[in-house]
């Protein structure tokens, strides 16, 4: 299956914010002792909080860590270029598991490392106990919006060996984000935080920005009671649920979001009908490709 979400930062960029956050976070991961990535251990099951904070709270919030966490550095680099490809089925189906806080559900992503990395096949489930567990194989020399024979059969394998979910038939895709970020690493191995800025969301006829000063955080711990959570209770700040993948459909295409509309009206620059999104000239994305067949799919299922 194959389709076009554009290429990273193709787009949309002129109406974001000044990036406050990322130069905040460069110095910030600057100044931290480093790790290399073969000294970083596993996560891939684990507890998930997310933040949304200012910059102002994020330098409180390095201030309090000190040195008791570690930057992550490869090749020389502390801040790195991510995109997502996401895939959905016609009706949106995971969006739709994840805004009504479905017990099972999956979300299916390609991610590449611009920056060096390589690019992975992803398939993150939530279970009953409120733990993310994630599986990925690796998927270089793939095309991103791409899913294979073989990436079709590790969804299907893992879907049901783990949830004991059936595969949706059809899986396409929808959309991608964009962002840069900076891992910072808890000494004692068992946490890391992850931080997020200059996030854009795309899908071939429009994108939205998210505001550059502030930071998405994501504290990812063994037991979700990670160090990074008890400094930021303590700087007053609480958990938001979100997902980059729910804001991004909520963002561009018109589907139901009550739950996420304080965080869509905080973080993004800002928020355009997806009527009136401006088009965005993105290659691939040309009438009669599969994105552009796959939202008429959406539009005649709505």
């Amino acid at each position: 299956m194959t389709g076009s979400v554009g290429s990273p930062h193709s787009a949309g960029e002129a109406g974001a914010t000044e990036p406050y956050a990322e130069a905040l976070l460069a110095g910030v991961a600057a100044d931290m002792p480093p790790i290399g990535l073969e000294d970083v251990p596993e996560l891939m099951s684990r507890m998930d909080h997310k933040y949304i904070v200012t910059t102002a709270t994020m330098a409180r919030l390095a201030a309090e860590l000190g040195d008791r966490f570690l930057a992550l550095r490869i090749d020389g680099r502390r801040q790195f270029r991510y995109t997502s490809t996401y895939f959905d089925t016609p009706c949106l189906l995971t969006y739709h598991q994840h805004r009504q806080d479905r017990r099972r559900r999956f979300k299916l992503r390609t991610r590449t490392y611009l920056d060096g990395g390589g690019q992975w096949l992803e398939l993150k489930l939530s279970g009953g106990r409120g733990s993310t567990d994630k599986h990925r194989i690796p998927y270089d020399g793939v095309p991103s919006d791409t899913l294979t024979d073989e990436a079709l059969d590790f969804v299907r394998d893992t879907l049901l060996g783990e949830l004991h979910l059936i595969a949706p038939e059809t899986l396409e895709p929808v959309l991608a984000t964009d962002y840069k970020r900076v891992t910072l690493i808890d000494r004692s191995g068992t946490a890391r935080l992850t931080c997020d800025t200059g996030l854009m969301f795309r899908d071939g006829q429009g994108s939205a920005p998210a505001r550059g000063d502030l930071v998405l955080l994501e504290s990812k711990s063994v037991d979700g009671k990670a160090l990074v959570d008890k400094v930021l209770r303590g700087l007053g700040v609480r958990p938001v649920s979100v997902s980059k993948y729910c804001l991004a459909v909520a963002a561009l295409l018109e589907q139901p979001a009550n739950r996420w509309q304080p965080v869509l009206r905080r973080y993004l620059v800002h928020r355009p009908s997806p009527r009136h999104l401006a088009p965005t000239r993105v290659p691939g994305a040309e009438p009669g490709g599969l994105l552009t067949a796959a939202a008429e799919r959406r539009g005649r299922l709505a």
